[in-house]
């Protein structure tokens, strides 16, 4: 089993190396199976052949009487091969090493016996005239040794040609992946602030997904990069404005000889203070909300999130005497992060509940558009000019002359949370012209 520590280049070799002797030795087993049963075959056949050449002369020999028991010691072999010519009985003539007892118990064909503990492959043939009946057989141990050492000859090239060819298949995996190399060195000499694409088209094509997503995540980076120092930048600016009006006020308080000077400059020091947390935590919202990525959805129902958002933001509107209203309509089931969605209502209805006057309603809405579930929070304010509905998505943008104060983040928080949810924001004027009419459309 391969390890996860191994490089790449090692596990390419290991893996060819393991396919190659895999198949190696596969081939070598079907080429020594084949290979053994024709030699099998071809040593039968010479016994054969020997018993056929023994009958053939067996009579001319027979009739002259010979005197010898057996032949001359043939060689160093003689031991495993033997021959046996019985006549009427009798063992007439035999090879050197060949033993008392016949080699076989049949009179005809192949046959396998055991003498003396050890096996022998006979074939026997016999003259029904002159009543001769010739053995011939081999013991199988020098079959068995001749065997092993063709299995030695099939495997010896494995075992010395392995080694040179690890090297071979290293030397082409390592030049093989050298554009993976020049690739990684490419991306570490970048510097970090270096987010330009990387060119693909002197890269083999394996390489090409890789740095397709490189240059989708380095996209990403320049983007969110330039968003983060936007924000920072907006978020000092706005900050500064809060932060140098609470100086201004307490600077005032300290020097005030009046007491009711004194309480008008901590009042909008506190009110400062106020504007500067409010501002804070819309900033941290949007952090959160940015660094969130994918969050686990659930099922939501809009009117009962809708209700809790109400009651909590009625006693703002009672104070400013403006009314909210919760409109009849369906449910609206959605799949949605509900703290996300909970943001995101507040944040309409604050907008909605501020920048409305007196005696004014602000009504939200359930329903669907064009077969999609949407909610709307409508009011009777002074709008958003048609011109300006696209600016006031971005962060810190705040339609002058309104007369209300604001962190200009309540929008754009809204839009992101449309954005994570695949929804759409929508701008439009209100009933009869007047007011605002925004909508958040989810995806069917």
């Amino acid at each position: 089993m391969i390890k996860h520590g191994l490089s790449l280049r090692a596990r390419l070799v290991l893996l060819a190396l393991a396919a190659i002797v895999a198949v190696w030795l596969g081939t070598a087993w079907l080429t020594y199976r084949d290979a053994r049963a024709e030699f099998d075959d071809l040593l039968d056949a010479h016994l054969a052949q020997a018993a056929s050449l023994l009958v053939a002369q067996a009579t001319h020999e027979l009739d002259e009487e010979f005197d010898l028991e057996h032949t001359p010691n043939a060689g160093h072999y003689a031991r495993k091969v033997a021959f046996q010519i019985w006549q009427d009985g009798e063992l007439r003539l035999h090879s050197l090493h060949a033993p008392a007892t016949a080699l076989a118990d049949r009179t005809e064909g192949f046959s396998e016996r055991e003498i003396d503990g050890q096996r022998w492959r006979v074939y026997s043939t016999r003259d029904a005239e002159r009543h001769i009946q010739i053995h011939v057989g081999e013991r199988l141990d020098i079959r068995d040794k001749l065997a092993v050492e063709l299995a030695e000859n099939l495997l010896r090239p494995l075992l010395f040609g392995l080694p040179v060819l690890a090297a071979l298949i290293w030397l082409a995996v390592r030049r093989g992946l050298r554009p993976l190399d020049t690739l990684a060195a490419q991306v570490a000499a970048r510097e970090p602030n270096n987010l330009s694409p990387i060119d693909s088209g002197h890269h083999p094509a394996e390489t090409r997904p890789l740095i397709e997503r490189l240059n989708a995540l380095f996209v990403r980076l320049g983007r969110s990069l330039e968003q983060e120092r936007r924000f920072t930048a907006d978020a000092a600016h706005e900050l500064r404005t809060p932060l140098a009006g609470i100086r201004a006020q307490a600077q005032v308080a300290l020097g005030a000889n009046d007491e009711a000077e004194r309480n008008r400059a901590l009042l909008a020091a506190i009110q400062g203070c106020d504007r500067a947390t409010h501002l804070v935590e819309q900033l941290l919202t949007l952090a959160r909300i940015d660094a969130a990525g994918n969050a686990p959805m659930e099922t939501v129902s809009l009117r009962n999130l809708a209700r809790e958002v109400l009651a909590e933001l009625a006693p703002q509107a009672l104070a400013k005497g403006v009314g909210i209203e919760l409109a009849d309509g369906e449910e609206g089931q959605v799949s949605a992060q509900a703290a996300w969605l909970r943001i995101l209502l507040r944040n309409l209805l604050d907008n909605a509940v501020r920048y409305s006057g007196k005696g004014d309603t602000v009504r939200v809405e359930i329903g669907r558009d064009q077969g999609r579930i949407a909610l709307w929070v409508i009011d009777t304010g002074p709008g958003i000019p048609e011109a300006e509905r696209a600016q006031v998505r971005e962060r810190f943008y705040r339609v002058l002359g309104t007369g209300e104060e604001g962190s200009g983040l309540g929008l754009s928080i809204v839009q992101r949370i449309a954005e994570a949810h695949g929804a759409e924001l929508r701008l439009l004027a209100g009933d009869n012209g007047r007011g605002l009419k925004v909508g958040i459309v989810f995806a069917p």
